[in-house]
């Protein structure tokens, strides 16, 4: 039996059959991913877990005002915001307990956001480097992907830790994850959720695509250099097909 070998780059899982293989001039290097509402949906939990906690003090979450801290930290304390609408000093520790509680119990039943698996699966394929880029702590991103058993194969996981000049929109994490990875902000491509993600992304000169969630939907992602409602409407080898 003849056999052929596929051109560099390109794998099969049968190769003593001559078998036709789709090949990819792969120009990119690096998947960078941020997490909250984009690889796990964190984001509507966590806008419900504060809604909860603002209506039982007879309040509602002011949207503009929540809309400004998805996919960063330290612009606006919601808690502090609460404790001035109800008009005294409130019990903070004893309620973050409880609202983080909630929060929890929503994230818990939530699974990887639709295509994340392919675009993983589709990385390890090419043999590209995979990075998390986050605003939230090493801690949150760690324990969530234990859970959902993909705690292995990243090559970088980077993180602000409450370091609020860090976070998002400044582009400090993805400039650090192309020096960590080894890769030009050209052979990169970023998926983000939120504006500020996108900012940061962009801010570093990285190719961006937005990925809307429930809570970023209506935010507006105009800034990403493409915008999709849901990775699994492209195909990985799709979107990779267009830097070759």
């Amino acid at each position: 039996m003849r056999t052929t070998s596929p051109p560099q780059g390109c794998r099969t899982s049968t190769p003593r059959i001559a078998t036709r293989v789709l090949c990819i001039a792969v120009a990119i290097r690096a998947f960078l991913f941020d997490f909250d509402g984009l690889i796990l949906d964190t984001e509507t939990a966590s806008r419900a877990g504060w809604e909860w906690l603002y209506r039982e003090h007879g309040h509602e979450l002011p949207p503009a005002k929540w809309a400004q801290i998805v996919g960063t930290a330290g612009v606006w304390d919601p808690m502090t915001d609460l404790e001035d609408l109800v008009g005294e000093p409130i019990e903070r520790e004893a309620l973050n307990e409880r609202r983080y509680g909630h929060e929890l119990s929503l994230i818990e039943a939530e699974e990887l956001r639709p295509g994340i698996a392919d675009y993983l699966a589709a990385a390890e394929r090419h043999g590209l480097k995979r990075a998390i880029v986050s605003s939230s702590t090493r801690r949150w991103v760690e324990e969530h992907l234990i859970r959902l058993e993909r705690a292995a194969g990243w090559d970088a996981i980077l993180t602000a830790d409450n370091d609020h000049e860090r976070g998002k929109p400044s582009p400090t994490m993805y400039l650090e994850a192309l020096e960590v990875l080894d890769v030009a902000a050209g052979e990169a491509v970023v998926f983000e959720d939120s504006p500020n993600g996108v900012r940061a992304a962009k801010a570093a000169g990285i190719f961006v695509v937005g990925v809307p969630n429930a809570v970023t939907r209506d935010y507006g992602l105009e800034e990403a250099d493409l915008v999709v409602e849901s990775l699994a409407a492209l195909p990985p080898d799709e979107l990779l097909a267009r830097f070759s």
